[in-house]
C-alpha cells in the first residue's frame, strides 16, 4: 500500500545543492513526488512504498551534500496525490523566513579540475561553480535563494549552461551562480585612474605581469579587494606598507598549495584541513627557521606566526597558475579604520595611489565579507576572525532568542540576531569610529534582519556611554537593554560551550566599562545571563591622556611606576625612558593631579606596559602590538620558573597587585638579563596570579563549583590561554573556552543577546 509524507528539512539547506540531492535519491528509492525551496528551507513530497520512503529519509542525513548542515528534520504524514513521477518545483516564498543563508564555499576540486581540462568549455574560467563551491552570502539579495535573487540575474545562461542547470542529474542542477565565458561575469583590469587597460584573459595576463615585475594589484575576490604583490619579493612588500600605511602589522599571504606553504611553515594535520576545507580561512602557523630564506621577515616582523590561506577563488588559481611565484601577499584593500572595500568606484577612489592595477569583474558582490582568522590549539580552531566561509551560519542556543538583536562592541565588531532558537552572529565589521563604518554597519544590520525576518523589539548594547552601538539602538527607538561588557564576555563564552546556571569567569581584556566607572579589563566574576557578581581585579593605575596611553605604551608603563612606585618609579621611569625627561614631568603632573588619566585595570595595559619596560614596543602601529610583540619573544621553558612576587589582598573584592613585579622587572631590564627570560617569568607570573585567585575564591565560595569560563581578547595569547588551562584544570576546575566564536571583542554580542534573553524570560 502506497504511503506518502511531508518532510519539512531546516538548516544550511538551500544553495547546496540539496533539491538535486533529493531529485536523485527519491529516483534511487522509487519515490514519486516534489522538491522546492521555501522560507523554512527544503520541503519534501514524497508518494511510495513505506520502506523507500524510511530508506529514503535514512539517506537524507547519510548522504547530504558536503556543504549543507541538517539542523531539524519535521515528518508529517500525507494525502496520496497519485504523483507519477520525481519533480523540483518553483520555489515558495510566502510566509515568514526561517532560512539559513548559505556560506560562500572555496572553490571544489572538479569545478578545478574542469577550469584546467582545455577540453572542457569553461577551460580557464576565473567565475566557474558548482552546487557544492562558488559565492553564495555575497552574491543575495533577497530569499529564497534563486538566481533572480542573486547578482546573477543580469547574465542569461547560455545553451550550454542552461541545459547544466536544468538537468536534475548534473551537479549544477540550479547551482544559481552557474556561468561560462559566453554568458557569465568576465575580468577588467583597471589602471588606478579607472581606465580599462583589457579584459578577459588580458586582463588576468596583464595582473599576472605586474605581480611578477613587483608591482601591488588590487584583486577583487567573492568578498571584496584584496591588496596583493609578489610575498617573496622584499621591494615590493616594502612598497606595499609605505603606500598603505602598514610599517609593521603582519601581512597575510596566500601560498599555491599545501606542499609550498610547507616551505615557510609548519603545519600539524589539523592545520592542513582547515587550510583545505570548504571555509578556507586564513590559519595562523609557527614559521619554519627556513622562513627567512623562502620569504622576507618583513611579511609579519617580530612575531613567529604568519597568516596564510590558499586560494579559494578560481581567480586565484588562475593567478598562481600563470604567475611565476609562490607566494602572494593577499590583505584587504580597505584603509586603515575603513569597511572592506568592495564597489569598484570606490576601490578606484581609495586605491588610486596605493595600487599599480585593480583587477575586477562585473559580478556585483552585494554584501561584502572579510577574510575568516583562525589558529590551531589543542587539535581545537579557535576563532580570532569569524567570517567568511562560516557566516552567516547560526549558532543554536536552548534561549528564547526571537526578535533580540545585541549590537557588540566598538572594536572588531559584529552584532547577533536572535531568531528562534537560533543566533546569527554577523561577518567581522571591524572598528566603529569612522563614518563609513557605522553606514556599513547598519547596512549590513538591514539586510541581515530582513533576510532572517527578525524585527527586533528588544536591543542590547554595551554599558559604555561613547560607543557607535548606542548612537544605532536609539535610531533604532526600541527597548534598550544595557549589558556590562565583561558581564557579556563571560555569558558569551558559556553561551558558546552550552552552559547554564552559573560559573565563574576569568575575564581578560584590554577595555571596557566598569560599573564604577573605571576601565576594567582583569576580573574574575561569578555569574551567568541572569546576573553577576564581581570577585577579583587589577588595582587600577592612571591611563596618562586617555588612548594616547594605548597608542604609546611607554607612558602608560611611565604612570604605572609613578603611581605604583612613588618616587622610585619615578626615577625607574626615568632610567627606562631616558629621552622623555619632559614628558615624563607632564606624567607625573598628569597623575598626581588625576588629570586626563582616567583608572584603568586591565590586563591588555599591563602587557603594554611590560613590552614598553623591556624596550620590545614603545609606540604601537596596530592594535595589540605591544601584548603581541611580548608574548613572540617568550624565551624557552627550562623546567620551574619562579614567579615574580605580586601581593593579593583579603578584601572581599580581591584586588591583585603587581607593582612588586614591575619593580622586579624594571631591575632584571636593567641589570641586562634576556628579555625572553623576563618575558617567560611575566607571563607565568599572570597565570600563577589568575590560577591563586580563583584558587582563593573557590576556597570562600565552594557554592560557586568550578566552571571556570576564560574569555576577553588577551586570552588569544596562545601561551597565557594554554598555561591557564593547564594549570586550572590541574586544581580540579573545568575549563571552558571559545570554539565557535572569537574570545575576543568579535564574540561579545553572543553574550549581550543571552543576557537580554534571560532579562526577557525572568519578567
Amino acid at each position: 500500500m502506497p504511503e506518502a509524507v511531508k518532510v519539512t528539512v531546516r538548516g544550511r539547506v538551500q544553495g547546496v545543492g540539496f533539491r538535486p540531492f533529493v531529485y536523485r535519491i527519491s529516483h534511487e528509492e522509487g519515490l514519486a513526488g516534489t522538491v522546492q525551496n521555501n522560507m523554512d528551507g527544503v520541503r519534501i513530497v514524497w508518494e511510495g512504498n513505506g520502506d523507500a520512503i524510511e530508506q529514503a529519509l535514512k539517506r537524507l542525513r547519510a548522504e547530504k551534500p558536503r556543504l549543507s548542515r541538517i539542523d531539524e528534520v519535521a515528518i508529517n504524514p500525507a494525502g496520496l496525490s497519485g504523483l507519477s513521477d520525481f519533480q523540483i518545483i518553483d520555489s515558495d516564498r510566502s510566509g515568514k523566513s526561517e532560512l539559513v543563508i548559505p556560506v560562500d564555499s572555496a572553490v571544489c576540486d572538479d569545478c578545478l579540475r574542469e577550469m584546467r581540462d582545455p577540453k572542457n568549455f569553461r577551460y580557464r574560467y576565473p567565475f566557474i561553480n558548482c552546487t557544492q563551491c562558488g559565492p553564495r552570502y555575497t552574491i543575495i539579495e533577497e530569499l529564497p535563494y534563486d538566481r533572480v535573487y542573486t547578482s546573477m540575474k543580469g547574465f542569461r545562461m547560455c545553451g550550454k549552461c542552461a541545459e547544466e542547470y536544468n538537468n536534475p542529474l548534473n551537479r549544477r542542477h540550479h547551482a544559481q551562480p552557474i556561468a561560462c565565458d559566453a554568458c557569465g561575469p568576465h575580468l577588467t583590469l583597471l589602471s588606478p585612474d579607472g581606465e580599462t587597460l583589457g579584459e578577459h584573459e588580458d586582463a588576468l595576463k596583464g595582473a599576472v605581469r605586474t605581480l611578477e615585475k613587483g608591482g601591488i594589484v588590487a584583486i577583487k575576490g567573492i568578498g571584496g579587494f584584496h591588496l596583493a604583490c609578489d610575498a617573496a619579493n622584499p621591494d615590493a612588500v616594502a612598497r606595499l606598507r609605505q603606500r598603505k600605511g602598514r610599517p609593521d602589522k603582519p601581512l597575510a599571504i596566500m601560498a599555491a598549495s599545501v606542499e609550498v606553504t610547507q616551505r615557510v611553515a609548519s603545519l600539524s594535520d589539523e592545520e592542513a584541513d582547515v587550510l583545505q576545507s570548504p571555509e578556507a580561512p586564513i590559519v595562523l602557523l609557527e614559521k619554519k627557521d627556513s622562513f627567512s630564506d623562502v620569504l622576507p621577515e618583513a611579511l609579519a616582523p617580530g612575531v613567529r606566526t604568519i597568516g596564510v590561506m590558499l586560494p579559494y577563488a578560481p581567480l586565484h588559481h588562475l593567478l598562481f597558475d600563470d604567475g611565476n611565484y609562490l607566494f602572494l601577499v593577499m590583505t584587504s584593500a580597505n584603509p586603515s579604520g575603513l569597511p572592506i572595500l568592495y564597489q569598484d568606484e570606490r576601490a578606484v577612489h581609495y586605491l588610486n595611489r596605493i595600487a599599480d592595477q585593480i583587477l575586477t569583474h562585473n559580478r556585483p558582490i552585494l554584501h561584502a565579507i572579510d577574510d575568516s582568522v583562525v589558529r590551531i590549539g589543542s587539535h581545537t580552531p579557535f576563532f580570532l576572525r569569524r567570517s567568511r566561509g562560516y557566516v552567516p551560519d547560526p549558532i543554536s542556543t536552548e534561549r528564547k532568542v526571537d526578535g533580540i538583536a545585541a549590537l557588540g562592541s566598538q572594536m572588531k565588531n559584529t552584532f547577533a540576531l536572535g531568531r528562534g532558537s537560533q543566533i546569527f552572529v554577523s561577518p567581522h565589521l571591524g572598528d566603529l569610529a569612522a563614518v563609513e563604518s557605522m553606514a556599513h554597519y547598519e547596512e549590513t544590520l538591514a539586510h541581515l534582519t530582513q533576510w532572517m525576518g527578525v524585527d527586533p523589539r528588544i536591543i542590547a548594547i554595551d554599558r559604555h556611554p561613547d560607543y557607535s552601538t548606542r548612537e544605532i539602538a536609539e535610531r533604532m527607538d526600541r527597548q534598550v537593554i544595557e549589558v556590562q561588557h565583561h558581564h557579556a564576555h563571560l555569558v558569551s563564552c558559556m553561551e558558546d560551550n552550552g552552559l547554564t546556571g552559573e560559573c565563574l569567569g576569568l575575564i581578560l581584556d584590554g577595555t571596557g566599562y566598569g560599573e564604577d566607572g573605571n576601565v576594567w579589563g582583569f576580573e574574575v566574576l561569578h555569574g551567568g545571563a541572569s546576573g553577576y557578581q564581581r570577585l577579583a581585579h587589577l588595582r587600577y593605575t592612571p591611563l596618562p591622556g586617555g588612548d594616547r596611553a594605548v597608542t604609546e605604551p611607554w607612558r602608560n608603563a611611565a604612570a604605572m611606576l609613578i603611581s605604583l612606585l612613588g618616587e622610585k618609579g619615578k626615577g625607574i621611569a626615568a632610567q627606562l625612558f631616558p629621552n622623555q625627561g619632559a614628558a615624563l614631568r607632564v606624567i607625573e603632573r598628569m597623575v598626581a593631579m588625576k588629570l586626563n588619566a582616567p583608572l584603568a585595570g586591565t590586563c591588555g595595559r599591563l602587557f603594554d606596559a611590560v613590552s614598553a619596560m623591556l624596550g620590545i614596543c614603545k609606540v604601537s602601529t596596530y592594535d595589540g602590538e605591544a601584548a603581541i610583540l611580548l608574548s613572540e619573544c617568550i624565551g624557552s621553558h627550562g623546567g620551574k620558573i619562579e614567579p615574580y612576587p605580586y601581593l593579593v589582598t583579603d578584601e572581599k573584592l580581591i584586588e591583585i597587585d603587581f607593582s612588586p613585579m614591575l619593580e622586579q622587572i624594571a631591575d632584571d631590564r636593567l641589570n641586562g638579563l634576556p628579555v625572553a627570560q623576563i618575558s617567560l617569568r611575566f607571563h607565568e607570573t599572570v597565570a600563577v596570579a589568575c590560577v591563586r585567585v580563583i584558587r582563593k575564591i573557590y576556597s570562600r565560595h565552594p557554592e560557586f563549583g568550578k566552571r571556570v569560563a576564560l574569555s576577553g581578547g588577551s586570552l588569544n595569547n596562545p601561551y597565557l590561554a594554554e598555561r591557564l588551562n593547564e594549570w586550572l584544570s590541574a586544581s580540579g576546575f573545568d575549563v571552558y573556552t571559545h570554539h565557535r566564536i572569537p574570545c575576543g571583542d568579535g564574540g561579545l554580542c553572543l553574550g549581550q543577546l543571552a543576557v537580554a534573553a534571560e532579562m526577557q524570560s525572568g519578567k
